[in-house]
């Protein structure tokens, strides 16, 4: 019977620390809610989405995107990829979905998006990031990476280079 109860409690401590690190995992990498915000007028001809996640380097990544077009006469409204659902696309000349991988796949939001507008995919541009920096979806034509603070303009150069060809724009 003693040895019973060793095995138990030694059980419980793992469970115990394994619950733990879940809860500082879940603290420490999780994604923010972004707060939504538009810039311009929707009166504007050309209108971007803009749908992420909040972190450092993707509010790096969103920032960066939006100074390069809010003088362009483009409507930008950013929003996060929990609202994807309710996105009506056709509203949009283009789309900027930028999220992390998680527990090995994307956040269901995106996937579910993606999937049900695959008739759309030249205008979505998917910047997708993971510890490796490869992983992405199948058959979405993502740029992929680590999220490394100093290397957000490399990622918002190519997003730039992207939306240039969707939205018409001379590249600059």
């Amino acid at each position: 019977m003693k040895l019973f109860k060793k095995f138990l409690l030694i059980f419980l401590a793992v469970m115990i620390a394994f619950f733990l690190f879940l809860l500082w995992y879940q603290n420490n990498y999780s994604m923010d809610v972004v707060a939504p915000y538009v810039v311009n007028t929707p009166s504007f001809e050309k209108k971007l989405l803009i749908a992420t996640q909040g972190s450092d380097f993707k509010n790096k990544v969103t920032s960066g995107i939006v100074d390069h077009f809010k003088a362009d006469s483009v409507y930008i409204e950013v929003v996060d990829i929990s609202t994807l659902p309710t996105i009506n696309l056709e509203k949009y000349n283009a789309l900027v979905i930028i999220h992390t991988w998680e527990n090995w796949k994307p956040p269901i939001s995106v996937q579910t998006f993606i999937e049900k507008h695959l008739e759309h995919s030249n205008k979505i541009v998917v910047l997708t990031t993971s510890g490796e920096g490869s992983y992405k979806m199948e058959g979405v034509d993502a740029i992929t990476g680590e999220s490394i603070l100093v290397d957000a303009p490399l990622f918002v150069d190519k997003i730039i280079k992207r939306l240039n060809k969707i939205l018409i724009l001379k590249d600059k």
